[in-house]
């Protein structure tokens, strides 16, 4: 039997990648709605720093994070972070987390992937 392996997505930004930030936003729009095409989805998805703009409102990928919580992808958001951007209140899909409960998360799963 072919068991599904434990994927943690950390996502450090709201953009992929450095340089333009209209295509860096567009690049993770990209790859988040491809997440949610995907047959495999990560189990879990943390965003600290600012991906935390990305679960909050205003965010143009909603709908692809709450597609991907309805398919069983845990989506956890920094407290710290929402606090230090002042998004407590804005928080759209997911629950809010810290960071001893990344670190437990990153250990137990088999790949963690960093995307930022």
């Amino acid at each position: 039997m072919n068991e599904k392996k434990k994927i943690a997505i950390l996502v450090t930004a709201d953009t992929f990648g450095s340089g333009s930030e209209e295509l860096g936003q567009n690049l993770m729009k990209s790859y988040l709605y491809s997440l949610t095409e995907a047959e495999e989805k990560p189990s879990v998805m943390m965003f600290l720093n600012r991906g935390v703009y990305l679960t909050t409102t205003g965010s143009p990928v909603l709908e692809s994070l709450k597609q991907l919580e309805q398919a069983g992808t845990e989506i956890l958001s920094c407290g710290a972070c929402l606090n230090f951007y002042e998004l407590e209140e804005a928080l759209e899909v997911g629950e809010v987390t810290n960071m001893y409960y990344n670190v437990e998360l990153m250990h137990s799963a088999e790949c963690t992937i960093t995307v930022g």
